[in-house]
């Protein structure tokens, strides 16, 4: 009975860790950091495929990616392209955003790492005398 009670924590656990290391990674490509006003609607804004009004335009800036609205030359339709506004480290934002993409990419890369070698864990409990999952909660807690 423990030794199930054991196994069902740990696939928890691997499952959780990795869940957290894709939305730490999905959180770092996003350009939804900084959303900006939305833009007023006017008579170019209509929708060709419903005839209806299109949803307000909101500018947004993530750390190395940003969205923007382009306008088409054909039937003055707009879209929004998103993507990144930096081609170097030096390009990002500012210096706080440079330290925040330093911090994440370690962050992400050690949960990466745990939610990798946590799936070992199920096979594994210890090596050299030490519990994994102590220390990968302790990676976790570094990461975080």
């Amino acid at each position: 009975m423990c030794h199930v009670i054991v196994t069902c924590r740990s696939m928890l656990w691997t499952l959780l860790s990795i869940v957290v290391a894709f939305a730490e990674l999905i959180a770092f490509m996003s350009a939804d950091w900084l959303i900006g006003k939305a833009k007023p609607s006017s008579s170019e804004d209509v929708d060709n495929r419903t005839g209806g009004l299109q949803e307000p335009y909101h500018p947004t800036l993530g750390i190395y990616g940003r969205c923007i609205r382009i306008s088409h030359m054909q039937l003055s339709r707009r879209d929004t392209l998103c993507g990144p506004y930096a081609e170097n480290f030096n390009e990002i934002a500012s210096g706080f955003w440079q330290a925040t993409a330093i911090f994440l990419a370690v962050g992400i890369m050690i949960l990466c790492a745990v939610a990798f070698v946590s799936v070992f864990t199920m096979c594994v409990q210890s090596i050299m005398k030490k519990s994994i999952f102590n220390v990968c909660g302790l990676l976790q807690g570094i990461a975080g």
